[in-house]
């Protein structure tokens, strides 16, 4: 058994998606996450562009930065709390 797990961000799409499952004939779980608090948002937002940033940077389509200037970057985060 596989088992896939979906995010899905518009409310608006999930009753289509679990059209498609019923059709399909699948065993579908739905559950809600907590929503996250502002300072849990940003980093999750900052985190989602990260992981882009790299997916893009694989695939060719972007340079990464210095080194020296990303350190910079991460430790005047961290002295700011997040």
């Amino acid at each position: 058994m596989t088992t896939l797990t979906v995010d899905i961000e518009n409310d608006k799409d999930l009753p289509v998606l679990k059209e498609i499952l019923t059709r399909f004939g699948l065993n579908y779980k739905v559950s809600n996450a907590p929503a996250l608090n502002k300072d849990e948002d940003k980093l999750y937002k900052k985190l989602k562009k990260s992981f882009t940033e790299i997916k893009d940077w694989e695939a060719g389509n972007s340079k990464l930065q210095d080194a020296r200037e990303a350190i910079k970057e991460i430790e005047a985060e961290l002295n700011n709390g997040i």
